[in-house]
């Protein structure tokens, strides 16, 4: 099997994950926080251990800003609905994932404005249009880093110093960089930083984040126990308990410690290099082949690891079906959850196949890749 999906969840994770896991679940998996026994105290460890690594790997100065979620779609309506009330307008693009759109439309009926810069047909995104688009009650920018279409970096740290310059809240969607690129909140005045566990920082499913910088107070999504103040029936108002109600995924999280320790000990530069030699070298061949089409800069300087194609007219569920059937490689086709992205670059009705590398990946694979297109657009 060739696996090229890692946009929607990296596979496979180091081993070292796998193996933290199942130590977590079989020698110590109680419950953090809620007793005072060795196995609740050594999972809760193994809980703040992950946090400080998170801190570490995002130039977070305290690590108890940082709230354990399920996953990044969880992280992103937190970020956005704890923060926005009635008469607040906030600043998004059209390249975001509807993990962004859709929690912001729901909050039109709320009263709450929105407005949606539009990307070029590469998928880039102009920090001036950003600029342009401020009102007097704008409140928060919305924005990817990559986008999980056409790959596009976006310039957040250039829309951090424009959120910065105007007193406007900057949330960072991280979802397709988290764990690849170089991301510093403090240096990019990231205000709230949403990430996945289950991605480029090689967590399991069912794991994700929130940073909330200090001094920002967002407002909780649900009430519960927290293991803390437990004589009183209103919520803690302290971080992270305010946000982290009910049992954690504790082996989860300690496996995502274990991703994070992986990259620490590759190097996140090794690996961004590694993706970015497939991504050049996938791009470099694809289009040459006849009847294929690419999107986004196709350049790795403007492009992580995610490259969407067509072959002809044909539907791009069609030709994900022929990959998976015929040469066992697994993509992605369709609209990737980015109804807006795909009318920005003109793909909304027919879809894209979607390529997306991973460390694990080889340039053996990427060969073979090239070879089932260039196979699949002789016979259509």
């Amino acid at each position: 099997m060739t696996y090229f999906d890692n946009a929607a969840t990296s596979f496979p994770k180091p081993n070292m994950v796998y193996d933290s896991i199942m130590e977590a679940m079989k020698d110590y998996g109680a419950n953090p926080g809620r007793s005072g026994h060795k196995l609740a105290l050594k999972i809760g460890r193994g809980i703040f251990d992950t946090r400080e690594l998170i801190a570490k790997l995002f130039n977070i100065k305290n690590p108890m800003n940082i709230i354990f979620t399920f996953n990044c779609t969880e992280s992103l309506n937190l970020g956005i609905k704890g923060i926005l009330q009635r008469g607040d307008h906030v600043i998004t693009t059209s390249m975001e994932h509807n993990s962004v759109l859709r929690p912001l439309t729901a909050l039109k009926k709320d009263g709450i404005e929105t407005t949606i810069v539009k990307g070029d047909l590469m998928g880039r995104i102009d920090p001036l249009d950003i600029e342009k688009s401020i009102k007097k009650n704008t409140k928060l920018i919305v924005t990817t880093h990559v986008s999980n279409l056409t790959g596009t970096i976006m310039p957040i740290e250039a829309i951090g110093q424009v959120a910065k310059k105007h007193g406007i809240y900057y949330l960072v969607d991280a979802a397709q960089s988290a764990g690849i690129y170089d991301i510093d909140v403090e240096k990019m005045n990231i205000d709230i930083l949403a990430f996945p566990g289950h991605k480029g920082l090689f967590g399991p499913q069912g794991t994700g984040g929130l940073y909330i910088k200090d001094g920002l107070d967002l407002r909780e999504m649900k009430q519960g126990g927290t293991g803390s103040v437990s004589h009183l029936l209103e919520q803690p108002d302290i971080r992270p308990d305010k946000y982290e109600s009910g049992t954690p995924n504790g082996p989860g999280i300690i496996g995502l410690g274990s991703g994070i320790k992986y990259i620490f000990q590759q190097g996140i530069e090794n690996i961004r290099k590694h993706e970015e030699e497939l991504t050049k070298h996938f791009i470099e061949e694809v289009m040459k082949i006849e009847g294929v089409k690419a999107y986004g800069p196709l350049d790795i300087n403007s492009q992580g690891a995610v490259v969407s194609i067509n072959i002809g007219d044909e539907d791009s569920s069609e030709i994900s079906y022929i990959l998976d059937q015929n040469y066992d490689m697994e993509v992605r086709p369709g609209l990737h959850c980015a109804p807006l992205a795909h009318k920005t670059i003109g793909t909304f009705e027919q879809g894209v196949v979607r390529f997306s590398f991973g460390p694990f990946n080889t340039h053996e694979e990427i060969e073979l890749g090239i070879r089932a297109i260039k196979e699949i657009s002789k016979e259509i």
